[in-house]
């Protein structure tokens, strides 16, 4: 397989989801070998590294690339469609240290890729073929099973301690369903988990247009009040617990952590032919595991 850019340039903005800066990713086509590469049009010398698992130096609520002055946070949605849709090379020219959180997917990456479209290269594609099982498991029950497979599939399973949100399962067997199957599954989290960081000034750019919203531990009507004011909505029945925005897939937080996976897997630095299995599977476990796997494949 030859490798592949996109034929033109895009660019995408909204608000960081930690800074709450406007920020704005533009997407360029790159020479062939270049791989994904984030630059930072706003420092001194303008930065530009590849995404590589190398350089992960944070897992708090989305994954973040660090090197020197050079940092860029949530990069893994922007990962994710460029490499469901087959792109190997590309620059990312961003204007603040963190990715546009958009509405919390990777649809609108896939609407712009698919909309400049793709361009073929003379470069091969880099693949690693997996020949036998690999499998990590953390203390705390995260698994991650990469095992042989004539094509790329990823399976996911979640599983967590809440009334509203038990264990859910998504699986993708062809990238090519990847724009209509997963592209539009929002990162999510719990009020109880956003309420305690809004009081402290943490992800400033949050509000329930880029992020599923999921409230199941009865908050005070004046807790409830003050959560939605500094999440800039207007205001909710406390005792009515539930998904507080409709939902794009039944499945829609197991689908987006497979859409994790797969942005977070692409810093290997190369096109995977296998199957991922994981369970539980979370920023923090999936680079982890990523950088174990591209050092036993770089020994090789």
């Amino acid at each position: 397989m030859k490798q592949h850019t996109i034929k033109d340039s895009f660019s995408l903005s909204s608000v960081g989801l930690h800074t709450g800066l406007n920020i704005t990713a533009t997407f360029r086509p790159a020479p062939e070998n270049t791989g994904v590469c984030l630059r930072r049009v706003d420092l001194p010398g303008q930065p530009c590294y590849q995404a590589l698992a190398d350089y992960v130096s944070g897992t708090e609520r989305g994954t973040v690339l660090e090197h020197g002055k050079w940092k860029v946070s949530t990069v893994e949605h922007a990962l994710s469609a460029l490499y469901a849709l087959g792109i190997d090379n590309c620059i990312i020219e961003v204007d603040g240290p963190e990715m546009p959180i958009l509405d919390g997917s990777s649809r609108f990456f896939v609407r712009e890729i698919q909309r400049v479209g793709m361009e073929e290269q003379e470069a091969e594609q880099r693949i690693y073929v997996v020949k036998e099982p690999i499998e990590y498991i953390s203390e705390h029950g995260h698994r991650m099973r990469i095992e042989p497979c004539d094509h790329y599939e990823v399976d996911v399973t979640i599983a967590f301690q809440s009334n509203l949100l038990r264990e859910q399962h998504a699986t993708l067997t062809n990238l090519a369903d990847y724009p209509g199957d997963i592209a539009a599954a929002r990162t999510f989290c719990f009020v109880r988990e956003i309420e305690p960081l809004l009081r402290v000034g943490l992800i400033k750019g949050g509000d329930l247009k880029n992020a599923l919203v999921i409230y199941e531990t009865e908050l005070s009507q004046s807790g409830m009040d003050y959560f939605c004011d500094k999440m800039g909505q207007p205001r909710l029945d406390a005792k009515k617990l539930g998904y507080l925005s409709p939902l794009n897939y039944p499945n829609e937080p197991a689908r987006h952590k497979l859409l994790d996976v797969i942005g977070d897997l692409s810093l290997l630095g190369m096109r995977l032919q296998g199957r991922i299995i994981a369970f539980k599977p979370g920023h923090t476990f999936n680079t982890q595991c990523v950088r174990r796997f591209r050092n036993q494949i770089l020994s090789e």
